[in-house]
């Protein structure tokens, strides 16, 4: 198991992609899979990049996001929210990464 790192620059994402119509109002937000890489968008906008885990177990992508409770005067909320992908085929896992920019984490593979 190998666990990637949520970069948060703060700059705006400048990729073109697609919407994957099969998933709407899951979170998935984009997905982009070619003969070069993979990329997916997912909702994360109540999340901050260190309440976020992404990592690798063998094939699978998993991703976490979770804050810890808070109270104000109408009561508590806790968010959890966990995903898992299986990767596409040849995707380097090991050099993955993943970034975090207005609400929406990007998570990137290259193919071998």
């Amino acid at each position: 198991m190998s666990q990637i790192e949520v970069d948060h620059d703060g700059n705006e994402h400048q990729a073109k992609f697609w919407d994957w119509p099969l998933h709407g109002g899951d979170g998935v937000i984009r997905v982009h899979d070619d003969g070069t890489g993979f990329e997916v968008g997912l909702d994360a906008k109540y999340f901050t990049e260190k309440e976020i885990t992404v990592k690798v177990i063998g094939d699978r992508l998993e991703i976490d996001f979770e804050h810890e409770q808070r109270t104000d005067k109408f009561g508590s909320i806790t968010r959890k929210i966990s995903r898992c992908y299986h990767l596409p085929a040849g995707v380097d896992a090991s050099r993955s990464k993943s970034h975090l920019s207005q609400g929406i984490l990007y998570i990137r593979g290259n193919k071998q």
